[in-house]
């Protein structure tokens, strides 16, 4: 998972001996959800991986949904590779596509200043299951499970062939904040979903993955996605997701234009 802070927030980090780690378009894939379990073939078959080192949902036959730092502006886009339809990356039955075309959030600067959201277009239709958004906001809390081929720990330096997810517990908003206010980030808290559980957390390499929890029907649904956080599975430092709820209408709409 993303961890960026500003360089500001980077320098009181450093000084205090706490060194964020990163993730994204435009940084090493060095790439997993730490405290998690192996993913069965289908279990979430929507689930993709980006050449970017970045996670994603497929939310539409042929448009992928992820964070916005892991792509780069809106706009055409032939860099990225899609590798879905399997847990194990490396299964005979893998799919992959490419970009077409990218629209990512109007408003997005960085992760740590909300609007962390993207859409990307593929070359083709996948014909794999799709994720739904959730309807509104009645879902955000409680229990949710979250999921990434990224790093298994902080200190990991290898990238995961198989898909890991795991349970976390949303965090208030106001609790969050506070929780790094030392590291003088502001949480954007409209645009934001924490989630923490004691030994479990998204990490390096799980940026854009989804969020997402079971809805009224059994169906799952996508809650949020995973944008940043200081370190991996520190207790004192929640996971930090985009709220779909919030950005649900701005995708949706950007979907049917490049769908």
């Amino acid at each position: 998972m993303v961890r960026n802070v500003p360089l500001i927030a980077l320098a009181i980090l450093l000084a205090s001996g706490d060194v964020p780690t990163y993730a994204g378009a435009d940084r090493p894939p060095v790439l997993e959800v730490v405290g998690g379990n192996e993913a069965k073939t289908g279990e979430f078959p929507w689930a993709v991986r980006l050449s970017t080192g970045c996670g994603g949902a497929l939310t539409a036959p042929r448009v992928v949904l992820t964070a916005g730092h892991c792509v780069g502006p809106t706009g055409p886009n032939k860099k990225i590779t899609v590798t879905a339809g399997v847990a194990d990356l490396e299964a005979r039955g893998a799919v992959t596509a490419h970009s077409v075309a990218v629209i990512r959030a109007p408003g997005f600067v960085t992760e740590t200043r909300g609007d962390d959201w993207a859409v990307i277009k593929l070359d083709r239709a996948l014909g794999l299951p799709t994720l739904d958004l959730v309807p509104d906001a009645s879902g955000d809390t409680g229990d949710v499970t979250v999921m990434g081929w990224g790093q298994t720990g902080e200190g990991s330096l290898r990238q995961e062939r198989r898909l890991h997810y795991a349970t976390v517990s949303t965090i208030p908003d106001d609790t969050c904040a506070k929780a790094y206010l030392p590291t003088k980030i502001a949480l954007v808290t409209e645009d934001s979903i924490c989630a923490a559980r004691h030994g479990v957390d998204t990490c390096q390499g799980d940026s854009g993955g989804p969020m997402v929890r079971r809805d009224k029907e059994g169906r799952w649904a996508q809650v949020g996605i995973v944008s940043w956080g200081l370190g991996c599975a520190r207790d004192a430092y929640p996971g930090v997701y985009t709220q779909i709820s919030r950005f649900r209408t701005a995708i949706l709409a950007a979907t049917r234009k490049i769908a």
